[in-house]
């Protein structure tokens, strides 16, 4: 008994030392929320502009309750995803090409580097213009976002390989699809894992500005529409719905990334 309680030390002491993380980590929000909260019932702050987190919370349930929430989220979840799926998968592809072969990265990089420097917000008006303000225009907004921090990194992650790894697939007689498979992917997925953390990311934001702008329906027109009648707690659901969205995948990608690079001491601490 002894020895399987002292074996499970330090599993639990591991345990105890998450969750007394997990708590500092919530001292801070905290302390925000109680002393908005108590600012709030005193009147030091506006209603209007900042209504206390049980107003909000009110909302939120409201929402909730009468299911406008769940319809919105759904369908800004399918443009987000939908978005990323189309972006990041391209930009994968790029990234793989452009870090392989030098002509392709004298062909490419340049004009792709001068598209990444053009604001998501200027290109607006032309993507409405020549998508209309439906599914695609969105859909094409929040890939751009979502293409170039995948396409970057996975550029550099490949670019770090040692070339003697690919002098030794060579000796081995690897076929360049082999190569990729059992070299170039392995090596440089922790810079791939990065960046899909990062276009996810860019893929909430994207959708925020899309939905912000021409949109009939999602979270982002709820939130606009909201403005409009100054139902400023419903505002704060949305900003909060998609803190949460955000929140809850890079943890997910953050999951698989734990369990993909168990293989690298960084990744088991």
């Amino acid at each position: 008994m002894s020895h399987e309680i002292s074996a499970a030390g330090p599993s639990l002491r591991a345990g105890f030392g998450r969750w007394k993380l997990l708590g500092l980590g919530l001292i801070l929000p905290g302390a925000v929320l109680v002393l908005w909260q108590i600012f709030g019932q005193l009147g030091y702050i506006s209603d209007l502009l900042f209504p206390t987190p049980l107003v909000i919370l009110k909302a939120f349930i409201g929402l909730a309750q009468s299911g406008d929430l769940w319809d919105h989220f759904r369908i800004s979840a399918v443009r987000a995803l939908a978005g990323f799926a189309l972006g990041g998968s391209l930009g994968l592809l790029f990234g793989i090409l452009v870090g392989l072969f030098a002509k392709v990265e004298k062909m490419l990089d340049p004009t792709l580097q001068m598209i990444r420097m053009i604001p998501s917000l200027a290109v607006v008006p032309l993507f409405i213009l020549w998508f209309g303000i439906g599914e695609e225009s969105k859909i094409l907004l929040i890939a751009k976002g979502a293409f170039f921090p995948l396409y970057i990194n996975t550029y550099l992650g490949i670019r770090n390989v040692d070339n003697k790894w690919f002098e030794v697939t060579r000796v081995l007689g690897y076929s360049r699809i082999q190569q990729i498979r059992r070299l170039v992917i392995p090596a440089a997925l922790p810079n791939i894992l990065l960046g899909i953390r990062l276009s996810i990311g860019l893929s909430w934001l994207g959708l925020v500005v899309a939905e912000l702008i021409a949109s009939t329906s999602g979270v982002g027109y709820m939130m606009s529409d909201a403005r409009q009648f100054a139902d400023t707690p419903v505002v704060f659901v949305g900003i909060i719905v998609f803190a949460a969205a955000g929140l809850i995948t890079d943890y997910i990608v953050r999951l698989a990334e734990r369990r993909l690079l168990r293989w690298k001491e960084s990744y088991t601490r």
